[in-house]
């Protein structure tokens, strides 16, 4: 897999037409992106859709960023098993571009899908221990399994509860860019 720093990565789009996706929700997009980035969250991204749709410039190389380079690194490797190859990761994503001074793209704040995931969590296993101790000893289930939810996310680099807030209502935009509350 290609990757490129966000230095490297904002001169070749200063200098040529590439196109800079950035594959967060709408939500996290709408807060703050790298100038000049399109999005199409991960959960939507369709790798021969956007080929399809590239209006002359297939061939040559396009950029995928997220907030950190996680969800960036998948959309690549979903380019990559379709058989395209002109995409290239932007390494430490919107974070790292920031962080280096670039231009950015501010809009209204919201809580990111990370912080969501630790509120769920903690939230999730904090019911499992209070329902296992007035309720019935069973519910400790709830927050063993929040607890290997959080593991397997950890070995894998996946979090099925990140994907599945990603999908929430709050998390989404419509296309005037307001979103749901």
């Amino acid at each position: 897999m290609k990757t490129i720093d966000v230095k490297q990565c904002a001169e070749q789009l200063r200098q040529s037409n590439a196109e800079l996706i950035d594959v967060r929700t709408p939500v996290e997009f709408r807060e703050v992106h790298a100038e000049g980035a399109t999005n199409i969250p991960l959960d939507r991204l369709d790798p021969k859709a956007f080929v399809d749709s590239r209006n002359g410039n297939s061939g040559q190389p396009f950029y995928v960023i997220c907030r950190s380079g996680n969800r960036s690194t998948q959309a690549a490797q979903r380019f990559l098993d379709a058989g395209i190859n002109e995409v290239v990761n932007v390494e430490g994503g919107t974070s790292a571009w920031e962080s280096a001074g670039l231009p950015v793209q501010r809009g209204k704040k919201a809580i990111s899908l990370e912080r969501q995931v630790r509120i769920a969590a903690g939230l999730l296993v904090i019911v499992g221990v209070l329902l296992a101790m007035f309720i019935h000893p069973w519910f400790m289930g709830l927050s063993a399994f929040v607890g290997a939810g959080l593991v397997f996310a950890g070995v894998t680099d996946t979090c099925g509860m990140g994907m599945l807030l990603a999908k929430m209502p709050w998390n989404q935009c419509s296309s005037t860019g307001s979103c749901s509350v």
